[in-house]
C-alpha cells in the first residue's frame, strides 16, 4: 500500500472514531446555546449568507457552547485571531502559546465579525457560491480555505449539525423565524430623547410576525430598552408576556409591540424540541403566550412536551 493510500486510509479513520465521540447523547448546555444564539445565526444568514447551522456549529466547537474559560473573558465565540484587528484584544495558547484573538464588547458583535470576517476575505470567497443549504460543502471548504488546522474540523461540524438538527435553521428566507430588517434612515434620525439625555437607538429592529422586535445584547435589560425605544418598562414586559422584569438573556427577542393570536400563514404546526418550553415557543413565533395554549387546549398550569404537536393557528 502506497503511503498516500495509508494517509488517506488513516485521515478517514481518524475522521470516523471523531465523528462517534461527537455523537454522544445530547448536551444540556449545547441545546441551551443553540437555543439562545439560534436567532443570532439566522440572522446572519438573512444579511451575509451564512447557514445558519455553520455558524452554529463553529460557535459551539470553537467556545465550547460558550462556556471555555477564553471565551467568556473575550466574547469570541469563533477563535478569530487579530489579524490587522484594532480593537481589544487578548492573549490565549492555541497553534502556538501566547497568540492574539480579537475581544468582542458583547457575544453579539462577535457573531457579527465572523460573518464580516467569511465575507471579506478572498480565500473564503468559493463558499459564497455555495446554497446556503448545503452545510456539508460548507464545512469541508472552511476548513481547505484554512479556518482551523485540525484535520477533522469538517467532519466535527456537520456531525454537531446532524446530532442537534441545525440544518433546520438554514432557511433561505428565514422562514423558522421570519424576523426581517425594518430599521430606516428615518428611524435613524427620529431618535426618542428622554428627559435630558438622548436616548441614541442602538438596537437593529427586526419584524416577526409582523410584530416589531430587537435581539437583547450584552447588558440590556427591559428597561432599558423601554427607555431607547421610549416605551414604559411595565407595557414593554407585557408585550413580552411577564408580570415581571425578568434577567434578559444575549440573543433573547423582545417584543415592541402587542404579539399576535396566531403564527404567520406559512407556519401552522411546530414540534417541541428538547429545551422548549410554551414561553420560547410563544416569543419564537411572536404569538400570545395565552393564545398558545388555547389554541392547543392546554392547561396554564401544564407545559408542553418534547416531540409533542402544536398547533399555531
Amino acid at each position: 500500500m502506497t503511503l498516500p493510500n495509508i494517509k488517506k486510509q488513516f485521515a478517514f479513520f481518524f475522521a470516523i472514531l471523531s465523528i462517534a465521540a461527537f455523537a454522544q447523547p445530547l448536551s444540556k448546555t449545547y441545546i441551551q446555546y443553540i437555543n439562545t444564539y439560534n436567532q443570532l445565526a439566522i440572522i446572519q444568514q438573512n444579511e451575509h449568507g451564512i447557514p445558519a447551522s455553520i455558524t452554529l456549529a463553529q460557535g459551539l466547537l470553537e467556545s465550547g457552547a460558550g462556556q471555555s474559560e477564553f471565551a467568556r473573558k473575550s466574547n469570541n465565540h469563533f477563535g478569530i485571531k487579530c489579524h490587522e484587528w484594532t480593537g481589544d484584544k487578548v492573549y490565549h495558547d492555541d497553534d502556538e502559546k501566547g497568540e492574539c484573538f480579537r475581544k468582542y464588547e458583547n457575544v453579539l458583535d462577535s457573531y457579527e465579525d465572523h460573518s464580516l470576517f467569511l465575507k471579506n476575505r478572498q480565500r473564503y470567497a468559493s463558499l459564497f457560491t455555495l446554497s446556503p443549504t448545503d452545510y456539508e460543502s460548507w464545512a469541508h471548504g472552511l476548513k481547505k480555505a484554512g479556518y482551523a488546522t485540525d484535520p477533522v474540523y469538517a467532519f466535527k461540524l456537520i456531525s454537531l449539525i446532524e446530532n442537534y438538527e441545525l440544518h433546520k435553521y438554514d432557511l433561505t428566507k428565514l422562514s423558522d423565524i421570519n424576523i426581517k430588517s425594518n430599521k430606516t434612515a428615518q428611524d435613524i434620525e427620529n431618535r426618542p430623547s428622554i428627559g435630558k439625555i438622548g436616548a441614541i437607538q442602538q438596537h437593529k429592529l427586526y419584524k416577526n410576525n409582523r410584530v416589531r422586535c430587537v435581539i437583547a445584547e450584552y447588558g440590556d435589560t427591559y428597561g432599558s430598552i423601554a427607555d431607547e425605544f421610549n416605551i414604559s418598562e411595565s407595557r414593554l414586559v407585557k408585550y413580552n408576556d411577564l408580570n415581571t422584569s425578568n434577567q434578559l438573556n444575549v440573543g433573547a427577542v423582545v417584543y415592541l409591540k402587542h404579539k399576535k393570536n396566531k403564527a404567520s400563514k406559512e407556519f401552522s404546526i411546530h414540534y417541541v424540541q428538547e429545551g422548549e418550553t410554551m414561553y420560547i415557543i410563544a416569543q419564537k413565533y411572536a404569538i400570545k403566550l395565552e393564545k398558545l395554549y388555547t389554541l392547543n387546549k392546554i392547561p396554564f398550569n401544564q407545559t408542553a412536551k418534547v416531540g409533542q404537536e402544536l398547533k399555531l393557528r
